[in-house]
């Protein structure tokens, strides 16, 4: 008797560690952007990006792939200093996932409904959780005139690292990837790869507390991966691209390639190629870089 019940409490304690694993988290499913002119953000994402859209509501849809879209949606009034409203990670089990941060003491700000949820991090930034789903996730299909077919980073202004941290990497697993600055004794870039994949979410440090609208754009930002920089610099050219932003293509700090583009409402989108064409600055990659396909 003794001896059974021991087993059984053995089990249950089991049982509760195994409900308590965290789901897999397998990279970026989408970046949600403020439009203050829809006519001329479906211009930059429409034409000059080359993506097809979609509504949902008062939600713009634009699919970089079956997996990843950006959204735009109407800046409310009064407008917050960030044009970058959220960014969503996928998951394999978002049921299990909402489950195991409510065991970890994180507030869900919006309760699983259609296969999504979402949270604050520390510094309140909004993070959704969208379960991973076969076929397409969102329509249409991606035409031939998109200059990238997959998004492999997003940027956000960090104040307090070490409080992002620990939801991050203690809580979600996330791991590092890179580190680096604009010069070798400063830090301000980190990048923290998801767990389950080769995406990344990436600190932007020493930010100013009285940065502009066009600083903060620079800051919070997405990443387009492209594997040839000059194919995606024709691809703009072939969609009418305009300014010197267009062909500005130069070697970041981390050695990989990337042109820097800015929607109108001055959020950066950057298209990066996936390796690196020289040695980094500042520190090594600690794990694989992104593909333009992967297993997910």
């Amino acid at each position: 008797m003794r001896r059974s019940f021991a087993l059984a409490l053995l089990f249950a304690f089991a049982t509760l560690g195994w409900s308590q694993q965290r789901p897999a988290i397998t990279g970026i499913a989408f970046v949600r952007v403020y439009a203050s002119d829809a006519a001329a953000s479906a211009d930059f994402y429409g034409k000059t990006l080359g993506f097809s859209s979609s509504k949902d509501g008062k939600v713009t849809r634009y699919p970089v792939n079956d997996l990843q879209w950006i959204e735009v949606t109407p800046l409310p009034s009064p407008a917050p200093a960030s044009r970058l409203e959220a960014v969503g990670f996928m998951t394999r089990d978002a049921r299990a996932l909402e489950s195991y941060l409510k065991a970890h003491s994180v507030e869900i700000v919006d309760p699983l409904r259609k296969g999504r949820f979402s949270v604050r991090d520390p510094e309140g930034n909004l993070i959704v959780f969208v379960q991973q789903v076969k076929g397409a996730a969102v329509p249409p299909a991606v035409p031939a005139t998109a200059v990238s077919r997959r998004m492999i980073h997003a940027g956000l202004v960090v104040k307090d690292p070490a409080a992002e941290n620990r939801f991050y990497r203690e809580i979600l697993g996330f791991r590092p990837y890179w580190h680096g600055g604009m010069n070798d004794t400063t830090t301000s870039w980190v990048s923290q790869q998801v767990p389950d994949g080769s995406d990344w979410l990436e600190y932007m440090l020493n930010v100013s507390p009285n940065a502009t609208l066009k600083q903060i754009g620079v800051m919070d930002h997405m990443s387009l991966g492209v594997a040839h920089m000059n194919d995606a610099i024709a691809a703009l050219e072939r969609n009418h691209c305009e300014g010197p932003n267009c062909t500005a293509a130069k070697t970041g700090r981390d050695g990989k390639v990337q042109v820097n583009l800015y929607d109108p409402d001055l959020t950066r989108v950057e298209m990066m190629e996936f390796e690196p064409v020289e040695k980094p600055c500042c520190s090594e990659f600690t794990a694989k870089h992104p593909t333009e396909q992967e297993p997910r």
